[in-house]
């Protein structure tokens, strides 16, 4: 599941045992450009495949949230410039479900979602420039969090990522990871 992916910024704990993925943050470490803040951040860590022409890829995470802004996440990316990143973000003292999609400057949407203090499966699918994001809900349905324009290279990286921008020690949980053919193109049944 996690066989051919190469680190961006590896961080200074990780392990894989059956198929989770468990990463430590170190210090302070995201993924950000511009926006609001000011800053260019390009160092949290993503663990990473190439994919070639559209796909569809699946996580789901669980992690130790309490600082502001933890996070863990799949993301997509072709270079430090362009790339989405989303999954659970800690705000405001709740999980959120949060999606960035950045081209030179990074913009941010987040639905709040208790639920996924606990644990959330997302998925991210590659429609030439379309990048569409969903979360499984309670109830089993796919959910439309996010659809964006981003336009990409023929070939870019996918995999998951985990970020700590306030603190050190954040430990995030991947299982399940998995890219495949894209989803159909219905956006709604």
């Amino acid at each position: 599941m996690f066989d051919n992916m190469q680190w961006l910024n590896e961080p200074p704990r990780w392990s894989v045992d059956e198929d989770a993925l468990v990463i430590t943050t170190g210090d302070r470490t995201d993924f950000w450009r511009e926006t609001f803040y000011g800053f260019v951040r390009d160092d949290g860590h993503f663990l990473g495949r190439e994919v070639t022409g559209d796909f569809t890829a699946q996580v789901t995470l669980s992690g130790e949230y309490e600082a502001l802004y933890d996070q863990t996440g799949l993301m997509l990316r072709a270079d430090e410039n362009n790339w989405v990143k989303t999954g659970v973000e800690f705000t405001d003292g709740l999980t959120h479900l949060s999606c960035v999609i950045t081209r030179d400057f990074s913009d941010w949407s987040v639905i709040t979602a208790p639920e996924a203090a606990d644990s959330v499966t997302i998925r991210m699918t590659r429609h030439g420039t379309a990048v569409r994001v969903q979360y499984l809900t309670t109830a089993g349905d796919w959910q439309l969090l996010r659809l964006g324009y981003l336009p990409l290279p023929a070939t870019c990286q996918v995999g998951v990522m985990a970020c700590s921008p306030q603190r050190a020690g954040f430990t995030g949980r991947f299982t399940g990871f998995s890219t495949t053919e894209p989803i159909a193109r219905d956006l709604h049944d």
